[in-house]
């Protein structure tokens, strides 16, 4: 589903920022790659990656990506309504709904998507290697196998009335 990000309060939150050389003749050229989770906390997230001479640049150029990437993630109670396995390349992200109170038990990369997406009360567990860019994709992966629990409901209700 397509959002206008302009219509939206986003808020966004720097994961990881890394500085890369690249090797010239004259000596090393120095550049910034920035990872970036952008959200409104009422379920809409999204991450993006830039790259640029300077941090800020790169750090504009990530969030303008991550607007062009939301995703809508069903949030009830200010917790996910069940546990979800997110995997991207070496990574694996445990998602567990928590009860009110807990707050967010989660490593760096996965606290910052999670928080932005509106997730209070949660419980996630990273297994990997621990590359932020992994990291953070497993999660928002994760993050899309959700599905709202009245939905699943009425989708099968409406499949044993058209079957019966």
């Amino acid at each position: 589903m397509r959002v206008n990000p302009e219509e939206l309060s986003l808020k966004d939150k720097v994961v990881f920022i890394n500085r890369v050389a690249k090797v010239v003749k004259g000596g090393k050229r120095f550049n910034f790659c920035a990872l970036v989770a952008v959200g409104d906390g009422q379920g809409w997230v999204g991450i993006g990656k830039g790259k640029a001479a300077e941090v800020p640049v790169a750090i504009s150029k990530a969030v303008e990506q991550a607007k062009k990437h939301l995703v809508q993630v069903p949030i009830k109670e200010g917790t996910i309504p069940h546990e979800v396995h997110g995997l991207f390349g070496g990574e694996h992200v445990l998602l567990k709904p928590a009860a009110e109170g807990t707050g967010v038990i989660a490593g760096g990369a996965v606290r910052a998507v999670v928080e932005l997406a509106g997730a209070r009360n949660i419980i996630a567990k990273t297994l990997g290697r621990g590359n932020p860019f992994n990291t953070v994709r497993a999660t928002l992966e994760g993050l899309r196998q959700l599905r709202d629990p009245q939905e699943v409901t009425r989708i099968r209700r409406s499949g044993l009335q058209k079957v019966g």
